[in-house]
């Protein structure tokens, strides 16, 4: 840096007479702090800051493009100055010959540099070699969300020491397998033994309406003494009596078994009676072939004013309904029915009084009580629409049969045995060929087995339409699945292929 003070002035100071000594330690001083550093603001000064540019930086342009100046512009026609410092004589030799030109005292960059510094503006500074855009990895699957919906996997806890009898109670009093169990130790007794040798041992793990299970399996064995013996046993125990679960079960077991003592007074015993007892007797006498005592019973608690389970109406239509003697009973059971407000009955028990009214010709009913079920906003199952689609037939009402079977197509509902076997009898009905084979061939390709209903009903079709071979490979696939098909079937057969030699 260069002095303020001239070499002449210096040095007309210095011989002067006797203040020249003084002057030139002063100067030397002087010299000293101005070779002192500078501060870094005035060491490196900032650039003086460019226009604003709304579009493109001009200075972060590239260098190829002639609009505005280069980097190299930039740097070449402005001059850095260092100050003079302290060093070494090396360093500052070394400073001097990288930085600075020896003439102009102007700064010299190699075109190496330049162009790794005018790199820096043009772009982005490249990156590592990959993905910039690396997607995060999901999460691992936890173990409590592998499970599928609806089906939640059992909470184990560690038993921290022996259950309370309490605990053990309320997880036993309910469980069928501990209440059979129980059944099958009774059962395996001799008979000597009472069943209070059994009975007494589980007796603080029991409550109320526990041994109502036992009992009924006690019935299913044919054991109605032992059941007996264990209601005698749950009424001398006041925690687990009065009990109407138990004395029902009872109840039942016994009038299915012919061992239940009917009373004399039915109109004292179903007004005293409980509405669970009733339906248990009459159950009872249902299974056990008492069809009388069951009728009776029930026209008692119908005077009595007693509304029963229509469960129970349904049981006794089926079992009436099979004796051809007892049509009037079933109708007169039907209209009871039918006078109900409010009807409840299951998919199963109205199926079961369709076919019923099918069998008795009462096809009105069963129309009634398939729309009743639709209009009760539920859907069919295969078996109703099959005993609808009898129904029809059996009425000869072939054409609204037909639109059953396009009803259970849109429906997408699947095809059983018997529902094969109804509609091919339908079609046959119809004279409908074509359509009967490509349900026989559906039927095979469901894997069923052709029963001999379908057999002979395809080989009377082939027959009308005069297909002699097709009835002859049909004849032939009988007789291998074991059926022996009858003498009217085989002497048409007969009539046709001698009809057809003498023709030729």
């Amino acid at each position: 840096m260069d002095c303020i003070f001239s070499s002449s002035i210096v040095s007309s100071i210095m011989v002067k007479g006797n203040g020249g000594i003084s002057c030139q330690i002063s100067m030397a001083r002087f010299m000293a702090n101005a070779r002192r550093r500078l501060p870094k603001n005035l060491l490196n000064p900032r650039r003086t800051k460019l226009p604003p540019d709304p579009g493109v930086n001009q200075f972060l342009k590239n260098t190829t493009s002639g609009s505005g100046p280069s980097f190299t512009d930039f740097t070449s026609s402005e001059k850095i100055e260092f100050p003079e410092e302290e060093h070494d004589d090396h360093e500052e030799a070394d400073t001097e010959n990288y930085f600075v030109d020896d003439k102009d005292g102007e700064i010299i960059w190699d075109s190496d540099e330049i162009e790794a510094i005018s790199s820096l503006f043009q772009g982005r500074i490249p990156q590592k070699p990959g993905k910039l855009n690396r997607e995060r990895p999901l999460p691992l699957p936890l173990p409590h969300k592998l499970r599928p919906p609806g089906l939640p996997n059992p909470k184990i806890r560690a038993r921290t020491g022996v259950p309370s009898r309490a605990s053990l109670s309320k997880q036993v009093y309910k469980r069928p397998d501990f209440l059979i169990g129980l059944a099958r130790a009774i059962r395996d007794l001799s008979r000597e033994e009472n069943v209070s040798k059994v009975l007494n041992r589980w007796a603080p793990f029991l409550l109320k309406g526990s041994l109502s299970l036992t009992i009924r399996e006690l019935g299913h064995m044919g054991l109605a003494d032992r059941a007996l013996q264990s209601f005698c046993w749950a009424q001398e125990q006041p925690r687990l009596f009065p009990d109407d679960r138990v004395l029902a079960s009872t109840v039942e077991v016994l009038s299915r078994n012919h061992e239940l003592k009917v009373p004399l007074n039915l109109e004292e015993f179903t007004r005293l009676a409980s509405r669970g007892v009733l339906e248990a007797m009459i159950r009872g006498f249902i299974k056990g072939g008492s069809l009388n005592l069951a009728w009776k019973l029930l026209v008692v608690a119908k005077k009595g004013n007693r509304m029963l389970d229509p469960s129970v109406y349904v049981k006794l239509i089926l079992e009436l309904g099979k004796n051809p003697d007892k049509n009037m009973l079933v109708l007169t059971l039907l209209d009871e029915l039918g006078q109900r407000e409010a009807l409840k009955l299951n998919q199963q028990d109205t199926t079961a009084i369709m076919k019923v009214c099918t069998r008795l010709g009462k096809f009105e009913i069963a129309e009634r009580l398939y729309g009743w079920y639709v209009e009760s906003v539920h859907e069919p199952s295969v078996v109703m629409y099959t005993a609808l689609i009898h129904s029809r037939y059996s009425e000869k009402k072939y054409r609204e049969a037909l639109s059953v079977v396009w009803e259970m197509e849109a429906a997408n509902c699947p095809f059983d045995l018997p529902a094969y076997n109804v509609v091919i009898k339908l079609f046959v009905a119809l004279g409908d060929l074509s359509r009967a084979a490509r349900y026989f061939a559906k039927l095979k390709e469901a894997g069923f087995a052709p029963t001999y209903d379908i057999y002979r009903n395809l080989i009377t079709i082939y027959l009308v339409s005069g297909r002699l071979a097709k009835c002859k490979e049909i004849y032939k696939e009988a007789k291998n699945a074991g059926f022996i098909i009858d003498k009217q079937i085989t002497s048409r057969l007969l009539q046709c292929a001698s009809r057809k030699m003498i023709r030729s």
